[in-house]
């Protein structure tokens, strides 16, 4: 029989960065008493899997690559749009840093929205597994997880 804390859950103080393991999303943190957003803490797995996805993204405008393995997709209607709108799209993914409870709801950093030229545009990051068939089976570790970063119109979506 399985011990019940086997299914307990590590969470992400957002205030002090203590690693709080539960079974279900805590009030608040122990450690500095910050009750827990209305969306709850992210658990530890998303902290993770945000870092890693704000630094694919940030590799889009630098001189290297990042050190995430991933491709970049964009849908046939952005591109369009022409090279320099998909570079300028590129640079605004690269550097959105808008996340909230409302577009960011697991805290993962995996979707967000920018606007081009007056256009709205939707990007996207998935995490496959290393043959980009399945999902990752271990999506924080990026040894086993393919990112598919896809920009595209609402209208795409």
């Amino acid at each position: 029989m399985l011990a019940e804390d086997s299914f307990a859950v590590d969470f992400s103080c957002t205030t002090c960065g203590k690693i709080i393991n539960a079974l279900t999303c805590p009030s608040h943190c122990p450690q500095c008493q910050t009750a827990a957003p209305d969306h709850g803490f992210p658990t530890a797995e998303a902290v993770t899997i945000a870092e890693q996805n704000d630094r694919f993204r940030a590799g889009l405008t630098k001189g290297n690559a990042s050190d995430l393995r991933g491709q970049v997709v964009v849908t046939s209607a952005v591109n369009a749009m022409g090279r320099d709108f998909v570079t300028a799209a590129l640079m605004a993914v690269a550097g959105d840093s808008s996340f909230t409870p409302d577009n960011d709801p697991y805290g993962d950093h995996g979707f967000g929205t920018v606007t081009v030229l007056s256009l709205k545009l939707f990007w996207k990051i998935d995490l496959y597994d290393e043959e980009l068939v399945y999902g990752s089976p271990a999506p924080a570790n990026p040894a086993v997880t393919r990112r598919i970063l896809t920009i595209m119109f609402p209208s795409d979506y």
